[in-house]
């Protein structure tokens, strides 16, 4: 293990994503302090970071609640020290067309994803920007710009939490501050959230294939945390749906009304003893994977591509070289 003692927060820890991001940052020696509102599953994600042989502090936190954000960054701070980096990726959603979500849902969801996000950063920024140093990684998704039905409170949440971060990044600038700020998006993931997410769908909900493991997304956000990147996309229909958007919209909303619906469905019906944590925290731990083991992948081309810039360019140099050669080659030949 490289032992590097960064202080890294991460919200939204006691699973999927923000599990999977806390094993990385643990695995490299960090002193990873985990943020959720469930204290079984934090309690269960503090201890594998512990025998992974990290330092770990859980602290039970509702984002959506500005008080316990400041308290707990002021007990961070107090117990570990300067916080390094901050990584956002608490969320609650809810899967239902618009028209059966109710304005306390929509608040809800709205409170712990987006303003949760503000919170967090505007708490961690006020240190860092004291001390010129820091990194914020905020956790996105490609329904930042691409927004689809059955999640309007969850794609709000997302594009308010982009527009947030590309003011915040330009008042950085303008300062000339050494904190930095940087966004993950992300495509779909084999996560607890469809296992736990408040739903009104007649079946059970599934992120849109193609599927990723979490480990992915950590390595994502792990990267981001020490690169000058603007953005970073993790996983090819991440790229695909927002160029897309940008490109052709009304192409993906005619694809999205036909299939956006079933889309995000499985076979099964809901049960009724199904949990729910948009209010309140599910006093379970569903560790870092979701139900779609069989069929995840655990690599990215594109990830790799785009973390491994320099590698890809020089080979792209030295194939352009190499036809360059081939084509001299039967010049030549053809004029002997």
């Amino acid at each position: 293990m490289k032992y590097n003692h960064e202080i890294v927060v991460i919200t939204g820890a006691s699973a999927g994503v923000g599990r999977a991001t806390a094993h990385r940052f643990a695995r490299e020696g960090a002193r990873v302090v985990l943020i959720a509102r469930g204290s079984t599953a934090l309690d269960a994600a503090a201890k594998e970071v512990r025998d992974m042989g990290a330092e770990a502090l859980a602290i039970p936190v509702d984002v959506a609640d500005a008080v316990q954000v400041e308290a707990a960054v002021e007990r961070i701070e107090q117990e570990f020290g300067p916080i390094d980096i901050w990584i956002n990726a608490a969320m609650a959603t809810i899967f239902a067309p618009v028209s059966e979500i109710t304005p306390k849902e929509f608040r809800r969801a709205t409170e712990v994803t987006y303003l949760g996000t503000v919170q967090c950063t505007m708490a961690a920024l006020k240190r860092m920007r004291a001390r010129d140093r820091g990194k914020i990684v905020q956790v996105g998704s490609a329904l930042a710009y691409r927004a689809i039905p059955l999640q309007s409170a969850y794609c709000g949440a997302k594009f308010a939490i982009r527009g947030f971060t590309d003011a915040l990044r330009v008042e950085l600038m303008h300062e000339k501050s050494k904190v930095t700020v940087t966004m993950v998006q992300l495509s779909a993931f084999n996560t607890p959230q469809f296992q736990w997410a408040r739903s009104k769908l007649p079946r059970r909900p599934q992120p849109v294939p193609p599927i990723y493991q979490p480990e992915l997304a950590a390595e994502g956000i792990h990267y981001a945390a020490h690169h000058q990147r603007r953005e970073l996309w993790v996983g090819y229909p991440a790229v695909k749906a927002i160029l897309g958007n940008k490109l052709v919209p009304w192409l993906a909303d005619r694809i999205l009304a036909k299939q956006g619906y079933s889309g995000q469905m499985d076979k099964q019906p809901v049960l009724a003893d199904r949990p729910d944590n948009l209010f309140d925290a599910v006093d379970k731990d569903f560790g870092t994977h979701g139900r779609f083991d069989d069929r995840s992948r655990r690599f990215s081309p594109q990830l790799w591509a785009t973390t491994h810039r320099r590698v890809v360019a020089v080979g792209v140099l030295g194939a352009v070289a190499l036809l360059a050669h081939g084509w001299l080659r039967r010049g030549m030949d053809d004029r002997h």
